[in-house]
């Protein structure tokens, strides 16, 4: 079996934003699957997806916190500056973290650990909506 769905999401807030459910919900396919995978991919260069903590809200306030300090804004070597200020930082940082993840399919559920959930991270200060393709295969 294999599906695929593009969905849009947000727009966000800068930040770090759980979307698992949101995730889940837009492929119900992944109920059919025994084994198999779930890729999520986001189609933009300055949003990034990641997986981590579901539960304390404040671990992604500090990722947001760090993230900001690693790659800060205006940077005197940056040229690439028409979008705005956080628009470079945007770029690097969705490249550090990427654009997308696999997340193993089991009895019809992702298998991720009790503590993990999937990530929009937002870097952009005024973001749209962002698309994903959500792409589930297995038997």
């Amino acid at each position: 079996m294999t599906a695929q769905v593009e969905i849009s999401v947000g727009p966000f807030s800068r930040g770090f934003h759980l979307i698992t459910g949101e995730v889940e919900s837009s492929i119900p396919e992944i109920r059919d699957l025994g084994i198999g995978m779930l890729q999520v991919f986001i189609k933009h260069t300055s949003a990034s997806l990641s997986i981590n903590e579901n539960a304390d809200p404040t671990v992604r306030q500090d990722f947001e916190s760090h993230f900001n300090k690693m790659v800060p804004e205006n940077a005197p070597y940056y040229r690439h500056t028409f979008e705005g200020s956080d628009d470079m930082p945007a770029h690097i940082k969705a490249s550090l973290l990427g654009s997308s993840v696999l997340i193993p399919v089991s009895n019809g559920r992702l298998n991720l650990g009790t503590w993990q959930g999937i990530y929009l991270c937002e870097h952009r200060d005024h973001a749209g909506s962002r698309k994903l393709v959500l792409t589930a295969w297995g038997d």
